[in-house]
């Protein structure tokens, strides 16, 4: 898909007019409402007791260094969604972002899944913010 140039192409179906998708504010506050949220609301703020639950289910962490490790994580998820809100350096944003999700999902699923809700519904969700998070570099690459 071409971003910025009026028409969006996409491979086998119609041409969209870009001005059908969302202004690039938009979605970069909808990523980073995710990251405030899961950051300074559930780690920072403590308001989900499952997340100290499954930090302390890490066996390189435990219930010693847990509690410490996620605040820090809290305050690195608030600062992401202030840098993804900011529209500074999109795609290393977006790569930095990748990493971080795919890093916890996976010591998430090896070794606290039993912890997990919905270990599949994380995935998923996951995936499609990880999909919001690219297209939000690739509109700040077109100057969005």
């Amino acid at each position: 898909m071409k971003v910025g140039t009026g028409r969006a192409h996409l491979p086998g179906t119609m041409n969209l007019p870009t001005e059908w998708m969302p202004p690039p504010m938009l979605v970069r506050s909808a990523i980073a409402a995710v990251w405030l949220y899961e950051g300074l609301w559930s780690k920072v703020l403590g308001r989900q007791p499952s997340q100290g639950r499954i930090t302390e289910a890490v066996p390189f962490l435990g219930p010693g260094a847990g509690p410490a490790f996620l605040k820090a994580l809290g305050v690195v998820e608030t600062l992401l969604g202030l840098w993804v809100l900011s529209g500074w350096e999109p795609v290393w944003a977006a790569i930095v972002q990748t990493a971080l999700l795919v890093s916890m999902n996976s010591v998430g699923l090896l070794f606290a899944r039993e912890l997990i809700h919905d270990p599949p519904g994380m995935v998923l969700k996951n995936a499609a913010l990880v999909v919001l998070m690219w297209v939000a570099a690739a509109q700040g690459r077109a100057g969005g």
